[in-house]
Protein backbone atom coordinates (compact mmCIF):
# COMPACT_ATOMS: atom_id res chain seq x y z
CA UNK A 1 0.00 0.00 0.00
CA UNK A 2 1.17 3.58 -0.84
CA UNK A 3 0.47 6.56 1.15
CA UNK A 4 1.25 9.91 -0.87
CA UNK A 5 1.86 12.76 1.30
CA UNK A 6 2.47 16.09 -1.49
CA UNK A 7 4.85 18.79 -0.50
CA UNK A 8 2.08 21.24 0.09
CA UNK A 9 0.98 19.51 3.13
CA UNK A 10 4.35 19.45 5.25
CA UNK A 11 4.53 21.79 8.15
CA UNK A 12 6.24 25.24 7.37
CA UNK A 13 8.08 27.39 9.46
CA UNK A 14 9.93 30.31 8.03
CA UNK A 15 12.77 32.26 10.13
CA UNK A 16 13.89 34.97 8.35
CA UNK A 17 17.42 33.11 7.98
CA UNK A 18 15.95 30.02 7.86
CA UNK A 19 13.00 28.52 5.52
CA UNK A 20 12.36 24.95 6.12
CA UNK A 21 9.53 22.23 5.85
CA UNK A 22 8.74 19.54 8.21
CA UNK A 23 7.83 16.22 6.76
CA UNK A 24 7.09 15.50 10.35
CA UNK A 25 5.78 16.86 13.78
CA UNK A 26 8.71 19.48 14.49
CA UNK A 27 8.89 22.51 16.59
CA UNK A 28 5.52 24.46 16.26
CA UNK A 29 4.30 22.11 13.64
CA UNK A 30 2.17 19.35 15.41
CA UNK A 31 -0.04 16.78 13.09
CA UNK A 32 -1.05 13.51 15.62
CA UNK A 33 -1.29 11.72 11.97
CA UNK A 34 2.03 12.72 11.17
CA UNK A 35 4.22 12.16 14.28
CA UNK A 36 6.86 9.71 12.66
CA UNK A 37 7.08 7.15 10.38
CA UNK A 38 8.72 3.69 12.41
CA UNK A 39 11.58 4.92 14.17
CA UNK A 40 11.89 7.68 11.21
CA UNK A 41 11.02 10.84 13.27
CA UNK A 42 12.52 14.06 11.27
CA UNK A 43 13.00 15.01 7.25
CA UNK A 44 13.34 18.74 7.91
CA UNK A 45 14.00 20.34 4.35
CA UNK A 46 15.99 23.46 5.32
CA UNK A 47 16.88 26.57 3.45
CA UNK A 48 19.65 28.52 5.96
CA UNK A 49 20.70 31.82 4.27
CA UNK A 50 24.18 33.34 3.75
CA UNK A 51 26.27 34.30 7.06
CA UNK A 52 23.63 32.11 9.10
CA UNK A 53 22.90 29.00 10.98
CA UNK A 54 21.88 27.23 13.95
CA UNK A 55 23.64 28.16 16.93
CA UNK A 56 24.93 25.58 19.68
CA UNK A 57 22.30 23.55 20.91
CA UNK A 58 22.06 19.96 22.34
CA UNK A 59 20.75 16.67 21.65
CA UNK A 60 20.33 13.09 23.36
CA UNK A 61 19.57 9.80 21.78
CA UNK A 62 19.23 10.20 18.81
CA UNK A 63 20.75 9.13 15.19
CA UNK A 64 21.07 12.54 13.30
CA UNK A 65 21.83 12.28 9.33
CA UNK A 66 22.82 15.30 7.44
CA UNK A 67 22.36 15.32 3.71
CA UNK A 68 22.98 18.87 1.87
CA UNK A 69 21.77 18.97 -1.39
CA UNK A 70 23.25 22.63 -2.38
CA UNK A 71 26.14 24.86 -0.72
CA UNK A 72 27.55 23.96 2.47
CA UNK A 73 27.25 23.40 6.17
CA UNK A 74 30.09 23.98 8.40
CA UNK A 75 29.47 21.56 11.67
CA UNK A 76 31.13 22.14 15.14
CA UNK A 77 30.76 19.82 18.42
CA UNK A 78 31.70 19.20 21.80
CA UNK A 79 33.28 15.57 20.98
CA UNK A 80 36.01 17.56 19.20
CA UNK A 81 34.67 17.27 15.69
CA UNK A 82 34.75 20.20 12.95
CA UNK A 83 34.02 19.99 9.78
CA UNK A 84 32.22 21.41 6.32
CA UNK A 85 29.98 19.43 4.17
CA UNK A 86 28.95 19.66 0.93
CA UNK A 87 26.81 17.81 -1.45
CA UNK A 88 27.61 13.86 -1.78
CA UNK A 89 28.77 14.09 2.28
CA UNK A 90 26.89 12.15 4.38
CA UNK A 91 26.66 13.37 8.38
CA UNK A 92 25.69 11.28 10.67
CA UNK A 93 25.99 12.24 14.38
CA UNK A 94 24.97 10.04 17.67
CA UNK A 95 23.56 12.00 20.21
CA UNK A 96 24.06 9.30 22.76
CA UNK A 97 24.03 10.52 26.44
CA UNK A 98 24.03 14.02 25.05
CA UNK A 99 25.89 16.21 22.65
CA UNK A 100 26.03 19.89 21.90
CA UNK A 101 26.71 21.04 18.07
CA UNK A 102 26.23 24.35 15.63
CA UNK A 103 25.44 24.14 12.02
CA UNK A 104 26.08 27.44 9.88
CA UNK A 105 27.06 28.59 6.38
CA UNK A 106 29.95 30.92 6.47
CA UNK A 107 29.09 31.90 2.66
CA UNK A 108 28.51 35.23 1.96
CA UNK A 109 26.53 35.33 -0.88
CA UNK A 110 25.27 31.38 -1.56
CA UNK A 111 22.25 29.49 0.68
CA UNK A 112 22.62 26.50 1.78
CA UNK A 113 19.98 23.68 0.63
CA UNK A 114 19.72 20.73 3.21
CA UNK A 115 18.05 17.71 4.67
CA UNK A 116 17.94 17.06 8.54
CA UNK A 117 17.03 13.31 8.85
CA UNK A 118 16.48 12.44 12.62
CA UNK A 119 16.57 8.28 13.22
CA UNK A 120 15.34 6.92 16.92
CA UNK A 121 18.36 4.88 17.92
CA UNK A 122 17.15 1.22 18.98
CA UNK A 123 19.74 1.29 21.87
CA UNK A 124 19.74 4.34 24.77
CA UNK A 125 22.78 5.61 26.72
CA UNK A 126 25.58 5.37 24.46
CA UNK A 127 28.36 7.93 24.17
CA UNK A 128 28.00 9.95 21.50
CA UNK A 129 29.77 9.49 17.93
CA UNK A 130 30.52 11.31 14.63
CA UNK A 131 30.42 9.65 11.38
CA UNK A 132 31.45 11.07 7.95
CA UNK A 133 31.49 9.90 4.21
CA UNK A 134 31.87 11.27 0.50
CA UNK A 135 29.21 9.48 -1.77
CA UNK A 136 30.14 10.67 -5.14
CA UNK A 137 26.88 11.58 -8.07
CA UNK A 138 28.87 8.62 -9.84
CA UNK A 139 27.70 6.15 -7.79
CA UNK A 140 24.06 7.67 -6.94
CA UNK A 141 23.67 7.64 -10.93
CA UNK A 142 20.53 5.26 -12.12
CA UNK A 143 20.67 3.20 -8.84
CA UNK A 144 19.85 3.46 -4.95
CA UNK A 145 23.14 3.85 -3.16
CA UNK A 146 23.62 2.44 0.48
CA UNK A 147 24.51 5.72 2.81
CA UNK A 148 23.38 4.31 5.96
CA UNK A 149 22.95 1.54 7.56
CA UNK A 150 23.60 -0.75 10.70
CA UNK A 151 26.37 -2.05 9.65
CA UNK A 152 28.07 -0.26 7.61
CA UNK A 153 28.05 -1.96 4.48
CA UNK A 154 28.98 -1.26 1.48
CA UNK A 155 31.14 1.92 3.13
CA UNK A 156 27.73 3.33 4.03
CA UNK A 157 27.70 5.48 7.38
CA UNK A 158 26.83 3.37 10.75
CA UNK A 159 23.18 4.29 12.74
CA UNK A 160 22.12 2.59 15.62
CA UNK A 161 18.96 1.24 14.72
CA UNK A 162 17.78 -1.55 11.86
CA UNK A 163 17.77 1.17 9.41
CA UNK A 164 18.54 1.29 5.83
CA UNK A 165 18.82 4.35 3.59
CA UNK A 166 19.64 5.20 0.16
CA UNK A 167 20.26 8.11 -2.08
CA UNK A 168 19.87 7.90 -5.79
CA UNK A 169 19.88 9.88 -9.19
CA UNK A 170 17.72 9.57 -11.62
CA UNK A 171 16.90 11.02 -14.80
CA UNK A 172 15.12 10.08 -18.30
CA UNK A 173 14.90 6.67 -18.92
CA UNK A 174 17.07 5.83 -15.62
CA UNK A 175 15.34 3.58 -13.15
CA UNK A 176 16.37 1.35 -9.96
CA UNK A 177 14.13 -1.13 -8.33
CA UNK A 178 14.55 -2.46 -4.56
CA UNK A 179 13.24 -5.64 -2.88
CA UNK A 180 11.46 -4.85 0.07
CA UNK A 181 10.61 -7.24 3.26
CA UNK A 182 6.63 -6.51 3.12
CA UNK A 183 6.73 -6.88 7.60
CA UNK A 184 8.81 -3.68 6.97
CA UNK A 185 8.17 0.03 6.16
CA UNK A 186 9.64 2.12 3.52
CA UNK A 187 9.78 5.48 3.14
CA UNK A 188 10.46 7.48 -0.34
CA UNK A 189 11.29 10.95 -0.15
CA UNK A 190 11.68 13.34 -3.07
CA UNK A 191 14.68 16.17 -2.91
CA UNK A 192 14.78 17.96 -6.21
CA UNK A 193 13.12 17.12 -9.40
CA UNK A 194 10.21 14.42 -10.41
CA UNK A 195 9.93 10.45 -10.60
CA UNK A 196 7.84 7.66 -10.72
CA UNK A 197 7.21 5.52 -7.68
CA UNK A 198 4.95 2.20 -7.88
CA UNK A 199 3.52 3.76 -10.65
CA UNK A 200 2.72 7.14 -8.94
CA UNK A 201 4.12 10.69 -10.01
CA UNK A 202 6.31 12.40 -6.93
CA UNK A 203 7.41 16.10 -7.38
CA UNK A 204 10.06 17.75 -5.17
CA UNK A 205 9.34 17.71 -1.60
CA UNK A 206 6.72 14.89 -2.09
CA UNK A 207 6.99 12.16 -0.19
CA UNK A 208 5.55 8.28 -0.31
CA UNK A 209 4.91 5.79 2.87
CA UNK A 210 5.28 2.13 2.13
CA UNK A 211 3.67 -0.87 3.52
CA UNK A 212 3.30 -4.24 2.72
CA UNK A 213 5.08 -3.80 -0.48
CA UNK A 214 7.09 -6.67 -2.02
CA UNK A 215 8.92 -4.23 -4.42
CA UNK A 216 9.50 -0.20 -5.05
CA UNK A 217 10.13 0.41 -8.58
CA UNK A 218 11.90 4.41 -9.33
CA UNK A 219 12.02 5.64 -12.91
CA UNK A 220 10.45 8.27 -15.26
CA UNK A 221 12.77 10.68 -13.84
CA UNK A 222 13.54 14.45 -14.71
CA UNK A 223 16.45 15.19 -12.72
CA UNK A 224 15.42 13.52 -9.41
CA UNK A 225 17.41 13.19 -6.34
CA UNK A 226 15.61 10.37 -4.17
CA UNK A 227 16.54 9.51 -0.46
CA UNK A 228 14.62 5.99 0.65
CA UNK A 229 14.11 4.43 3.58
CA UNK A 230 14.08 0.51 4.32
CA UNK A 231 12.87 0.62 8.05
CA UNK A 232 11.18 -1.89 11.09
CA UNK A 233 7.71 -1.28 12.10
CA UNK A 234 8.99 0.24 15.60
Amino acid sequence: MLQIRKSNDRGHANHGWLDSHHSFSFGSYHDPAHMGFGPLRVINEDRVDAAAGFGTHGHRDMEIISYVLDGELAHKDNIGNGSVIRPGDVQRMSAGTGVMHSEFNHAKDRQTHFLQIWIEPNVQGIPPGYEEKHFDDAEKRGLLRLIASPDGRDGSVVVHQDAHVYAGLFDGTESASLSLDPERLAYVHVATGAVVVNGVQLEAGDAVRVTAETQLSLGDAKQAHVLVFDLPTS
